[in-house]
């Protein structure tokens, strides 16, 4: 090879170590597909707040209806506590004021029955 040959080798391997060099890597962007959209999201979101919010008020329903509940069964119980000793007293009432009841306290007392004839009050009607 002839010295000319070889400068024009050397030269010609320079520019295409030169030409190499300036080669800039490209990274390609990947433009990844959302499975939900942004408008899907908002509206998802907006289900799911209304879905909680009934569900809330339901369950403050049904717990204000159980509390009430509650009150109407105790309510009941003293209802029927009530009527039972209302029961006892008129049953006391009607075991007091038996005739014969009422002649043995006046003789007890001293009282003198002068009227043969004793009757319930009740049972005077005019």
């Amino acid at each position: 090879m002839s010295s000319q040959h070889a400068r024009a080798y050397y030269t010609h391997d320079q520019v295409r170590e030169q030409v190499q060099q300036p080669n800039v890597v490209r990274k390609k962007v990947k433009v990844q597909k959302r499975w939900v959209t942004r408008g899907e999201k908002m509206m998802y979101s907006f289900f799911a707040v209304i879905f909680l919010s009934i569900s809330a008020y339901l369950v403050s329903y049904s717990s204000s209806l159980d509390q009430l509940n509650r009150e109407v069964e105790s309510l009941n119980t003293q209802i029927q506590q009530q009527t039972v000793h209302n029961e006892n007293l008129a049953f006391k009432q009607k075991e007091l004021s038996q005739p014969e009841r009422i002649i043995e306290n006046a003789k007890k007392h001293g009282l003198e029955v002068q009227n043969t004839q004793v009757k319930r009050a009740t049972d005077l009607v005019e």
